[in-house]
């Protein structure tokens, strides 16, 4: 089942998260936050984007959100993707199904463009890009320093919806955790 992520939600974000953070360069975050740092990032950013999990018998196997791509305004269209699946779900299909419901949730909030940013090579990452019809948009030479060396990011974009001119209001997540357009998503 796919949901919007709650605070109860955090350790068994963190579990599937520590790993990127202790043993590879997928995140550059190099100090794994505490389960209450994680809290409060799924309450933040559910202010503004969509934080959904892929849940299974009680347990999150699953998660992906959306945040800001750059503080000005003129990027308010554009939204950073990312997501982390527990390694004993890789490989299900799962990443792809969340990952789709999660574009469908941005295109509701009224969001044009999602960017993927990963360390590469990340062969796996780029699969799930390309599967998803996200079109390579550059790379970041030696943009991470992680892990004793220095880490390339390829970034990758998919066009949601095409852009209004004037552009649309972005709707913030919170307004729409309610309504019967974000529940039928998540079926």
């Amino acid at each position: 089942m796919i949901r919007i992520a709650r605070a109860e939600d955090a350790a068994a974000v963190h579990a599937i998260y520590a790993p990127a953070v202790t043993h590879s360069a997928i995140t550059f975050e190099t100090e794994l936050p505490g389960i209450e740092a994680m809290r409060q990032r799924i309450l933040t950013r559910l202010q503004q984007y969509p934080w959904l999990v892929w849940e299974e018998n009680g347990d999150v196997l699953a998660y992906a959100y959306a945040t800001r791509f750059r503080e000005r305004a003129a990027y308010d269209l554009i939204a950073e993707t990312s997501i982390y699946v527990h390694a004993d779900a890789q490989r299900r299909g799962i990443a792809r199904r969340l990952y789709g419901v999660l574009l469908d949730v941005m295109r509701l909030q009224g969001i044009n463009q999602a960017v993927g940013v990963i360390t590469m090579p990340g062969e796996v990452s780029v699969s799930l890009h390309e599967s998803m019809v996200f079109t390579p948009a550059g790379i970041w030479r030696k943009a991470g320093y992680k892990a004793a060396q220095w880490w390339d990011v390829g970034v990758w974009q998919k066009e949601l919806q095409a852009p209004a001119n004037p552009p649309t209001v972005l709707h913030p997540f919170a307004s729409l955790m309610e309504s019967a357009a974000l529940h039928q998503l998540l079926q």
